[in-house]
């Protein structure tokens, strides 16, 4: 662990690495033992660039930790039944064990319709509504959890930093982050406010926090002097801004002031390095789980 002023940095990628590393030599140890290969399909519609970096580097993690890798490409103009057959070769192909479908999608696809048709035993993203609803439910576990949400409570696990009776706000609500981190952060019984676009005086409520995660998206949004001392803070926002001295004319912030923030709480992630990592890693893990439970191995 790194300080700087009084902050403890919450290091994602060394995080992620450790974890890897498990995932790894957990996926040798099935395959020795039983010749089984755990599999992940994604599925990429059009030519975004973020969304082909974003396959590239999933792509990439799957092979250094020994997971196949399946891909589906499909030109901007497809229609929402070629995307559906995809999934639906990939749901009943046995050496198969996830499937992600890369959002965002064009805007003349039904989002809701694509993931729905994602079977739940291989919803590693997490985002079909029964998981989600599983999550909400007490009592009930979800076969998944959205991986950038796991990947924040994974790092609060690591750190050791105690959660029970804690003051917890998120700001966001969107399904892929917010919502769920709220809800993971309830079931490991902190007490949540969640702060978005329409709540009144919000740093009000977020100097109440012992922890805070922030999934604005918002370049900078949460200063130091909203923060109460020695918070935790899990930053989610990635966020390019102009910068005339980087080589690439940007560089890229979280939602967090960093500077002033790590002067006040007690940990703080960076971005990038933050979060960021520990959502691939999540990604692996939930392939991982999935093929134990498809194949009933310990």
């Amino acid at each position: 662990m790194t300080t700087q002023s009084s902050s403890i940095i919450i290091d994602g990628k060394l995080v992620a690495k450790k974890i890897r590393d498990e995932i790894a030599s957990e996926v040798a140890r099935i395959k020795g033992s039983t010749g089984i290969v755990p599999g992940l399909a994604v599925i990429l519609v059009g030519s975004r660039k973020d969304s082909q970096t974003y396959v590239r580097n999933k792509k990439k993690a799957c092979e250094e930790v020994g997971i196949e890798s399946f891909e589906a490409t499909l030109p901007e103009d497809c229609t929402e039944e070629d995307i559906i057959k995809h999934i639906s070769d990939f749901n009943s192909n046995p050496s198969v064990h996830g499937i992600l479908v890369q959002l965002p999608l064009p805007q003349h696809i039904n989002e809701e319709k694509i993931l729905n048709a994602v079977t739940i035993e291989k919803d590693v993203d997490g985002f079909h509504p029964l998981n989600i609803g599983r999550l909400a439910m007490q009592g009930r576990d979800p076969l998944f959890v959205p991986c950038t949400p796991k990947g924040c409570m994974e790092l609060l696990h690591r750190y050791n930093i105690e959660i029970k009776g804690k003051r917890a706000v998120v700001i966001g609500r969107s399904n892929i982050v917010g919502m769920p981190a709220a809800l993971l952060l309830q079931r490991a019984n902190a007490t949540i406010s969640i702060v978005h676009s329409k709540t009144k005086n919000p740093e009000e409520i977020i100097r109440q926090a012992d922890i805070l995660i922030s999934a604005a998206g918002v370049p900078n949004l949460v200063r130091g002097s909203w923060l109460k001392p020695g918070a935790v803070v899990i930053d989610v926002g990635i966020n390019a801004v102009d910068d005339s001295e980087s080589p690439r004319g940007y560089k890229l912030v979280g939602d967090v002031c960093f500077g002033e923030a790590s002067s006040v709480a007690s940990a703080i992630t960076p971005v990038p390095g933050g979060v960021g990592p520990m959502t691939i890693a999540m990604l692996l893990s939930n392939t991982l789980s999935s093929v134990k439970r498809i194949h009933d191995l310990k």
